[in-house]
C-alpha cells in the first residue's frame, strides 16, 4: 500500500483581474485562483512546457464547476431569499377601528403583534405609515460556522467507469493513474452582513378590507477569504500546482474579496380581508405577493417571485390576544422549494401605552430540497477509501424563530417597537439574531 505524501510548497497568495460584477460574483472569485473565469484552474501546471503535464491544470475544475456551483448557489439563494422573505411588519398595527352609526369603535385592545398578522383589519378610511429596521449578520449555514466552511475538491476521473459507454476506449477504477488520488481540501470564510429598512404604508378601503405595500432598501455587505492547498498522492514530483514547476511546486493558494450594495429589494403588496370580526374573535385571508425588483447579483433579492396566502385567526380575553396564522408560501425558481407557514403568539396589553408581543414563525420546507450538497466520492485504487467531499449536512431547510417585542404608543399616536428575532433551529443560512 503506498503512503500518502504531503509536499507542500510556499505559500503563495494569488489573484485575478477580472472585475467582479456584484457580490454574487464576489463569491466566485474566492474559488479562482489563477488568470481567467475558471474555479480551480490550476495555472502554474497549465503553463508548463510539457503538453502532457499542461492538461492537468483543468483536472479539478469539474468537481469545482459541481461543487463550488452548488455552494455559490447554496449561499446566495439563501441570502437572497432571506431577505425577500423577511417578514415586514403586520398591515394592520396599531388600534383597529370600526365604525357604527358613523362613531369610530375599537375593535382590538392592543397595538398587535410585530410580524405575525391579527384577524382585525385597520377600518375603513384609516392610514398605516410605518418604518423598521433591522439588522443580521449571518453566522451558520445548516449549523456550520460561516467562518469555517471546509471542502474537498477531487480529480476528475478521467478514465473511470463513465468511459464504458464509449466505444473502443477501455476502462480502469478511479484512482488509476495514481494522480487521480490528488485531492485539494478548502476552506471558505465569509462574513455576511444585511440591513434591512423597510417603509410600510396600509389603508383600509372598508371595514374588511385593507390594502398595503411594503418597500425594502436593503444594504449587503461581504467580506470574504478562501485558503486551497493541494495534497499529492505519492511520487517525487507533482502533477498539479498553483505556481511554480514540478519540482518546486507552490502547492496553496489563497483569495480574499469585499464589497457591498444597496439599494431597493424586493417590494412587497398585501391584501387583507375580514371574514368574521366579533369582540372575542376575528378571521381573515392575507394575501402577499413579493416581486423580485431587488438585484439578484447583488444580494438584495430573490430574483423570483414568491407568494403566500394566509388564513388569520386570533382572540381577545380582555387585555391578552391570542392568535395563529397558517399558511402556504409559493416561491418561484429553479432551486427554491415551497413552504408551509406557521405562526403563534399572543400581544398583551402590559399598560394603556405598551404592549408585549411574542411568537414561535416556522417556515416548513415543502419538498426534497432542490439544492444539494456534494456527495462524499470513493476511490477503489490503490485502496478503497471514501473522500468527504463537505461538511455541511445534507437536512431540510426548515426555519424556526422565536420573535419577543415591545410597541411603546407615543404621545400623539406614533408607536416605537423594539423587537428581537431569533434563530432556533440550525436549517438554511441563518444569522445568530435579527433586530
Amino acid at each position: 500500500m503506498r503512503a500518502l505524501l504531503v509536499s507542500l510548497a510556499a505559500c503563495a497568495v494569488l489573484s485575478t483581474p477580472a472585475a467582479a460584477q456584484g457580490l454574487r460574483d464576489d463569491i466566485n472569485q474566492l474559488f479562482i485562483f489563477g488568470p481567467g473565469e475558471d474555479p480551480l484552474f490550476l495555472a502554474g501546471t497549465a503553463g508548463n512546457a510539457s503538453a502532457t503535464v499542461a492538461l492537468h491544470g483543468t483536472h479539478f475544475e469539474p468537481s469545482a464547476a459541481s461543487q463550488n456551483g452548488t455552494i455559490i448557489s447554496f449561499i446566495t439563494n439563501a441570502v437572497g431569499g432571506n431577505v425577500a422573505d423577511f417578514p415586514f411588519s403586520s398591515a394592520s398595527g396599531g388600534t383597529t377601528f370600526k365604525f357604527e352609526n358613523g362613531t369610530p369603535v375599537p375593535t382590538s385592545v392592543s397595538t398587535g403583534p410585530v410580524f405575525a398578522e391579527r384577524g382585525q383589519t385597520l377600518g375603513s378610511g384609516r392610514v398605516l405609515v410605518g418604518f423598521s429596521y433591522n439588522t443580521f449578520r449571518y453566522a451558520s449555514i445548516r449549523g456550520v460556522d460561516l467562518h469555517n466552511v471546509n471542502l474537498v475538491f477531487t480529480h476528475v476521473n478521467v478514465t473511470g467507469p463513465t468511459c464504458d459507454s464509449i466505444v473502443g476506449k477501455s476502462c480502469t477504477p478511479y484512482g488509476v493513474p495514481t494522480l487521480e488520488n490528488d485531492i485539494m481540501p478548502f476552506n471558505l470564510s465569509l462574513d455576511i452582513t444585511v440591513q434591512l429598512a423597510s417603509f410600510v404604508f396600509t389603508y383600509g378601503i372598508s371595514d374588511h378590507i385593507d390594502f398595503g405595500v411594503a418597500l425594502p432598501i436593503v444594504s449587503t455587505s461581504l467580506v470574504g477569504q478562501s485558503q486551497a492547498n493541494i495534497i499529492p498522492f505519492g511520487g517525487d514530483s507533482a502533477f498539479h500546482y498553483f505556481a511554480g514547476t514540478a519540482t518546486n511546486p507552490v502547492l496553496s493558494a489563497s483569495r480574499f474579496v469585499q464589497g457591498s450594495a444597496t439599494g431597493i429589494g424586493d417590494v412587497a403588496v398585501r391584501m387583507k380581508i375580514n371574514l368574521h370580526n366579533s369582540d372575542q374573535s376575528s378571521l381573515a385571508l392575507l394575501a402577499d405577493g413579493r416581486f423580485p425588483t431587488g438585484s439578484e447579483q447583488d444580494l438584495l433579492g430573490a430574483g423570483q417571485f414568491s407568494g403566500r396566502l394566509v388564513a388569520v385567526v386570533s382572540a381577545r380575553f380582555g387585555a391578552f390576544s391570542p392568535h395563529a396564522n397558517v399558511g402556504y408560501l409559493r416561491r418561484v425558481g429553479e432551486f427554491r422549494n415551497d413552504a408551509v407557514l406557521g405562526t403563534i403568539g399572543f400581544d398583551h396589553l402590559m399598560a394603556p401605552s405598551v404592549t408585549l408581543a411574542a411568537d414561535l414563525i416556522s417556515e416548513l420546507q415543502v419538498g426534497n430540497d432542490k439544492l444539494t450538497v456534494p456527495q462524499s466520492v470513493t476511490y477503489t485504487e490503490p485502496f478503497t477509501r471514501t473522500v468527504r467531499t463537505s461538511e455541511i449536512p445534507n437536512i431540510r431547510d426548515d426555519l424556526i424563530n422565536g420573535s419577543l417585542g415591545m410597541k411603546f404608543t407615543l404621545a400623539g399616536g406614533p408607536t416605537l417597537i423594539a423587537n428581537a428575532l431569533v434563530p432556533l433551529n440550525r436549517g438554511g443560512l441563518r444569522p445568530n439574531s435579527g433586530r
